[in-house]
């Protein structure tokens, strides 16, 4: 089936990040860069590109992995304010995605 819909794209491309490893963060491979790099754009859709957007959201981008795993794995748990769009978006990521995407934006640049 051949179409131009960017939806349908896009869809395409986390269907096969998702049928990747979940064990991204331990993986340097290029599908695992590129596995998180595709979890990564549900990010942008408010952190901005590379999470840099600022303002009323956080910045991400350059935080300490640590912290960030610590957040979003809170979220994911509940233990954060639940009037926040974050619980509902950590909740469908791995423990290891978390990880891995808490990486990802620690080694970019504010």
């Amino acid at each position: 089936m051949k179409t131009n819909n960017p939806a349908f794209h896009w869809l395409a491309a986390v269907a096969t990040s998702l049928a990747l490893s979940s064990t991204a963060q331990a993986d340097s491979s290029p599908a695992a860069s590129l596995q998180i790099q595709v979890l990564s754009g549900a990010c942008a859709n408010c952190h901005g590109t590379d999470g840099r957007l600022g303002g009323a959201i956080p910045v991400i981008a350059g935080r300490p992995a640590a912290v960030l795993e610590s957040q979003l794995l809170a979220f994911k748990r509940g233990e954060e304010p639940k009037a926040t769009v974050m619980t509902r978006h950590a909740s469908g990521y791995t423990d290891d995605e978390l990880a891995a995407l808490a990486d990802y934006f620690s080694k970019l640049g504010r």
